[in-house]
């Protein structure tokens, strides 16, 4: 019961939070510093849609929504009247006058420009955003560059498979795409039930790909509902540390029925398995390593083994469909484009207008997402950089042992060598696989 009386506590203390909160945010607030305002208005909706819940409704409630049985009925009750109080009396007021804050002084401050480069030094400071996102020693004009040819090859794939189902361009089936009844779910359930059967479909193939396989179990469940709006199709919370409960793949339902089908299979890979639940799984049932390194985080290797995983399943045989294997090269060409469009932002000037342009030319990605994914590259300089790269990086290395060790090459061997130390920097993976390369050879 300590755990709900501890959480009641920081409840009622919610407002001397907030209000810190608040004043740091005024001590930076110059038209360099500040957030870029578009984005600031979104926060104003984002915070009033939590200020104007009920009470019960609000996601700081949720501690109360099932209690342990070895809790007595007078102490649920007592500890639900007590939660929904502060709720209702330090919560919800907070948010309500962090709103008007926003409103009132915060917003107006914002600055006009979206890319880093209009920060103080904000040259440097994206150059090192560059290095934390990938872990390698490459430009943004590098990056930029390599965007553009990975594009232009996955375009090209694309292209073959569209002609095969009888379009001349792209262009064409795109649109015919979008109209297509049968390539968008017909309800909330029916997109959710989409992803259970592509994560279920890969479950029997890990035995032939992974020597170590991890025991916490995944389950898909729906975006909730007050995040739903601004949220990404997809996305991944790990299980918890002591194993009680289960990983998540959580699916954005909102708009479901004007979302297209065709990527599915790639993002349950993606975030399911073979994606981040076998490797952050994995890494936090680890033994022998320091609990700090069975829960680190690289952007590079982490997005870089999803989006490896999605091409792992073309590779085994899956995307039969040829919808779904265009929705492959969708979500791979959709990481391409980040590299063009993050440094656009960042480092060449490009507006809000030019990401969103270079989207719509260049992919068939549902206009919810276009809108949601640059406001998201836009608020977190260079991030998405790390799965193209990453992904470019491990399928380098793995050429790299393919070709040194021929046929002694084991295709699990290589697997495990990534996953079985736990997060990596891309160099010190390499140097993992170079001294796994050494050690086959020898035998």
């Amino acid at each position: 019961m300590k755990d709900y009386d501890d959480w009641i506590e920081r409840l009622k203390k919610f407002p001397t939070v907030f209000s810190q909160n608040m004043t740091n945010m005024q001590l930076g607030m110059d038209e360099h510093r500040v957030p870029p305002a578009y984005l600031l208005e979104k926060v104003v909706t984002q915070t009033e849609a939590i200020a104007t819940l009920k009470p019960a409704d609000s996601p700081f409630a949720r501690p109360i929504k099932k209690f342990p049985a070895s809790i007595s009925a007078a102490d649920q009750k007592r500890i639900t009247d007590e939660t929904l109080e502060a709720i209702q009396t330090s919560v919800l007021p907070m948010y309500s006058r962090f709103a008007r804050f926003l409103k009132a002084q915060y917003v107006p401050a914002g600055r006009k420009d979206i890319g880093a480069w209009a920060l103080p030094d904000g040259d440097a400071y994206y150059a090192f955003r560059v290095r934390q996102s990938t872990t390698m020693n490459k430009s943004a004009e590098e990056i930029h560059q390599i965007g553009l040819d990975e594009v232009k090859r996955d375009e090209a794939e694309m292209l073959a498979i569209v002609k095969k189902l009888g379009f001349n361009d792209i262009k064409s089936f795109s649109a015919a795409l979008k109209t297509n009844p049968k390539e968008h779910p017909a309800s909330k359930d029916a997109l959710l039930e989409s992803y259970k059967a592509y994560i279920a479909q890969m479950q029997p193939k890990l035995p032939g790909l992974f020597g170590t396989l991890p025991k916490a179990k995944l389950e898909v469940i729906p975006v909730p509902a007050f995040i739903e709006k601004d949220q990404a199709a997809a996305y991944y919370n790990p299980p918890s540390l002591d194993g009680k409960r289960a990983g998540r793949v959580y699916v954005n339902t909102y708009n479901a029925t004007e979302r297209s089908l065709a990527p599915v299979e790639a993002v349950s890979y993606h975030e399911g398995v073979p994606g981040h639940h076998l490797q952050i799984a994995i890494s936090q049932e680890l033994t022998g390593l320091p609990e700090f390194r069975k829960n680190s985080y690289y952007t590079a290797y982490t997005e870089g083994w999803g989006l490896y995983s999605e091409r792992l399943g073309k590779e085994i045989g899956f995307y039969q469909d040829p919808y779904s294997d265009y929705g492959r090269l969708e979500a791979d060409i959709w990481r391409a484009i980040r590299l063009v469009v993050d440094t656009g932002a960042h480092k060449k000037h490009w507006t809000r207008e030019q990401m969103v342009d270079f989207f719509r030319e260049h992919s068939a990605i549902d206009e919810t997402n276009i809108q949601a994914e640059v406001d998201r590259y836009i608020a977190w300089p260079g991030q998405a950089l790390g799965y193209k790269m990453g992904q470019l990086k491990i399928l380098e290395l793995r050429k790299k042992a393919e070709t040194a060790l021929g046929p002694k090459f084991d295709l699990k061997g290589f697997h495990d060598t990534v996953l079985d130390s736990g997060a990596l920097p891309m160099d010190v993976l390499e140097q993992q696989v170079n001294a796994w390369i050494a050690t086959q050879q020898k035998k």
